[in-house]
């Protein structure tokens, strides 16, 4: 291939640069004021370093920050947890396993913006006493490696790391890389740190939380890729001027992942308190019959919700949106989902493992004809009760694509099962023994009281 036609085989960006070489498009469709607004490099460790760790915390709780990887932690309160507790060593631990189906914002961060996110880490690591930040990169962004080493070598180079980080005597912290194990599992705080420390990545009973006992046994404060980022814009623009954007509850805005069927997918930055209507209008989604929001753990929501609000006072979320248009089998829909999480449990608690299979084979019985309406309240109560005694948030949420829908679509649900009288098979008996007894000669017997 001719070097030109070479380049122009690449994305947009920094994708085409010497050390990433990517044929990935950013489709930055939304620039907004926070994660895309003009930024002085370096500004923001420079801002942290002329005040006390305190006054760095004070900031970030005054702007109401939450985590914006899902959960919504407050940043600021986070932080002084881990500062609080006494230890001979903290650590900075930034969550790029960015795993959740339909999420890929976190990527154009890295991407385009590496040297923000830094500033972010060291901010935090300021804030809290560290001296040493974690950045936990997902191993399907390992091309970005080099990308995210020569960006940590420039900070270096202009004293924004390292000995005496931003000029300040004292202060002394850097960021090291480690890789993740490719497992969505390991997007869960404390099963990163366990993945981190190079052990099996599954979660840790809590308490302790990762403030308390986390990376290598010591206090450790994990933050999101995007939170992390937000962090560095706040400390350089002020609590005041975060707050006057998104909602009252959930200040700033959001980097949102839209894929799916629409007109303009790619990553919005938008306020918190966008309803999904308009969303679905700046990508060009009219038409759709369903929006997921939050990835498979999220909620499916119908056109008769699309009123509502993308923030944590409504509908909650790490950043994917997923669209789905009249040609779409949402039933089809909600089983890649549950086979998604069936495939990613780690297998260590029960409600989880077996609970999850459980549900997906009932499920599967609905939609095919054979279920009744006890089969969906077994579908309702079994997922709650998965939800309510799992041990991290993958069990927490896995019931979510059965659940959400079952509530949002519930004329979809009725339509396909028997109504009285006790249940069908729950499969074609005569239909399984078939090529069996075709390859022994023999004629299928099989009696109607066989059900499941």
């Amino acid at each position: 291939m001719p070097a030109r036609d070479q380049v122009t085989a690449y994305g947009d960006g920094a994708n085409q640069s010497e050390l990433v070489r990517a044929m990935v498009a950013n489709n930055i469709r939304k620039r907004g004021p926070v994660l895309f607004g003009t930024h002085e490099p370096g500004a923001a460790i420079r801002k942290a370093v002329s005040l006390t760790p305190e006054q760095v915390i004070d900031e970030v709780k005054r702007a109401g920050l939450l985590g914006r990887g899902g959960a919504g932690f407050p940043t600021g309160l986070k932080w002084e947890f881990c500062r609080r507790e006494k230890a001979p060593e903290r650590f900075v631990v930034c969550n790029a396993d960015e795993g959740e189906p339909g999420t890929f914002k976190d990527r154009v961060i890295l991407t385009e913006l590496p040297r923000l996110l830094f500033e972010g880490m060291t901010v935090a690591g300021y804030a809290v006493g560290a001296k040493t930040g974690v950045l936990y990169l997902r191993a399907e962004y390992a091309y970005l490696r080099d990308h995210l080493e020569a960006a940590l070598s420039g900070l270096r180079q202009d004293g924004l790391l390292g000995q005496r980080a931003g000029g300040r005597a004292g202060f002394d912290f850097d960021i090291v890389i480690k890789s993740g194990a490719g497992a969505y599992i390991c997007g869960e705080e404390s099963a990163l740190l366990e993945s981190a420390e190079g052990k099996r990545g599954e979660p840790r009973d809590r308490p302790p939380f990762p403030v308390q006992i986390g990376y290598r046994d010591l206090p450790t404060t994990v933050n999101n890729v995007e939170t992390l980022a937000t962090a560095a814009r706040i400390l350089v623009e002020g609590a005041a001027w975060f707050k006057a954007m998104g909602t009252t509850q959930s200040a700033g805005t959001k980097l949102l992942s839209v894929s799916g069927d629409c007109e303009r997918p790619g990553v919005y930055e938008v306020e918190y308190g966008i309803t999904v209507a308009d969303l679905l209008l700046m990508a060009g989604g009219g038409g759709a019959t369903a929006v997921q929001v939050g990835g498979p753990s999220g909620t499916c929501v119908a056109p008769a919700g699309f009123g509502r609000r993308i923030c944590f006072g409504d509908l909650a979320t790490g950043g994917s949106v997923i669209v789905f248009g009249p040609d779409r089998d949402l039933f089809e829909i909600v089983g890649n989902f549950m086979d998604f999480f069936v495939e990613e449990s780690c297998g260590w608690c029960l409600p989880c493992r077996a609970g999850n299979v459980l549900l997906k084979k009932t499920f599967e019985k609905v939609v095919e004809g054979l279920g009744t309406e006890s089969d969906l309240r077994d579908l309702e109560t079994w997922g709650k009760l998965i939800k309510s005694t799992s041990r991290c948030g993958l069990g927490q949420t896995s019931p979510n694509p059965i659940l959400t829908t079952l509530k949002s679509f519930p004329e979809l649900y009725a339509a396909k099962v028997r109504t009285g009288g006790e249940a069908g098979p729950a499969f074609d008996l005569t239909a399984a023994i078939q090529d069996g007894c075709a390859a022994a000669n023999r004629k299928p017997e099989c009696k109607e009281s066989f059900y499941d």
